[in-house]
């Protein structure tokens, strides 16, 4: 086996800087307002300051990246929907006509849609390893090359492909442990036997691969928007910016990273927290307490863009007072 982009990425990463957020963190201690008033937002400023490297954090350059592929496993019906449901959400984004493109220029972000594997799906992981190395590392370039080509004072990766919540939930399982169906959710809305089904692949899945190291388990069990997602949020820890986390799935893509070392996310906030159950235990896991609870299930990286003027309220309390 080879050593994988990622693995590479998740050696040498840059640093906080402290004293910015120790800075900004002052300001807002000494600020005209009860002590604690605004505790949560003033932790957010200096978040966002340690990783600008600034004592003026803004969020006025916000860009959503959103990732698809096509997936095996639908060969199993782990969907209500059927695969080529993922082309159509595709086009519907080229014409800007996708609830994502809606939202994000609601908040003024830039918006860019990045093709990991529409079309060239992974193989089916109840039987067979999703990616090769080779594979594992064009999917990986895809999302590097996604926030190397961008000029953004935070990110939001995303994702569309139908059926990618069960390799999403196979991932989680694998690398955090317990039965399937504490991972596997409805989905695009997969209820009784189907669910029941879906778990069953989950489960064959994992069993299948056996224990291994957490970036491995990304490769036998992920879907490749999944990987791009992985690498973009260690490419923007690189470039020093931080990351606001989406939904289930999105966040299936950083587990495998805070396994391998959990300050591997100490750039990456949750923007809110999804309808999928399987969410609220990610995030527990990773430490990460959501800015929303709203019971969003849509992915695209639209519950993350919500979350967008939460920062940008947080940066003017402290920067415009």
């Amino acid at each position: 086996m080879s050593v994988s982009i990622l693995t590479r990425m998740l050696e040498n990463l840059p640093q906080p800087d402290i004293v910015s957020a120790t800075s900004v963190a002052t300001r807002a201690a000494e600020t005209l307002r009860p002590p604690g008033a605004f505790a949560r937002l003033d932790d957010i400023a200096a978040w966002l300051a340690s990783w600008q490297r600034t004592t003026a954090p803004r969020v006025e350059r916000p860009h959503v990246a959103v990732f698809g592929a096509d997936h095996g496993v639908m060969d199993d019906g782990v969907s209500a929907f059927p695969a080529d449901v993922t082309g159509a959400m595709v086009a519907a984004m080229d014409q800007g006509v996708a609830t994502i493109n809606a939202v994000v220029r609601q908040v003024g972000a830039t918006f860019s849609f990045h093709n990991a594997g529409v079309g060239e799906p992974t193989a089916n992981i109840r039987i067979a390893d999703a990616m090769t190395d080779d594979e594992f590392d064009k999917a990986a370039r895809i999302g590097i090359a996604a926030v190397e080509s961008v000029d953004a004072d935070l990110f939001i990766f995303g994702e569309i492909g139908i059926g990618n919540s069960t390799p999403a939930a196979a991932v989680t399982a694998a690398v955090l442990g317990g039965p399937a169906a504490d991972w596997v959710g409805p989905g695009t809305g997969v209820v009784g036997e189907a669910l029941a089904n879906k778990q069953r692949v989950v489960a064959e899945a994992v069993d299948r691969v056996g224990v291994v190291n957490p970036i491995e388990a990304l490769r036998c069990l992920g879907g490749k928007e999944i990987v791009a997602m992985a690498a973009a949020t260690l490419s923007a820890r690189h470039r020093g910016i931080p990351v606001l986390l989406d939904g289930f799935i999105a966040t299936s893509a950083v587990v495998p990273l805070h396994a391998s070392d959990p300050a591997a996310l100490d750039h990456v906030r949750a923007g809110h927290t999804s309808a999928e159950p399987g969410h609220v235990r990610q995030l527990a896991a990773l430490g990460m307490d959501p800015l929303l609870d709203l019971d969003l299930r849509l992915g695209e990286g639209s519950g993350a863009v919500a979350a967008i003027p939460i920062l940008q309220v947080a940066c003017a309390a402290v920067v415009g007072v």
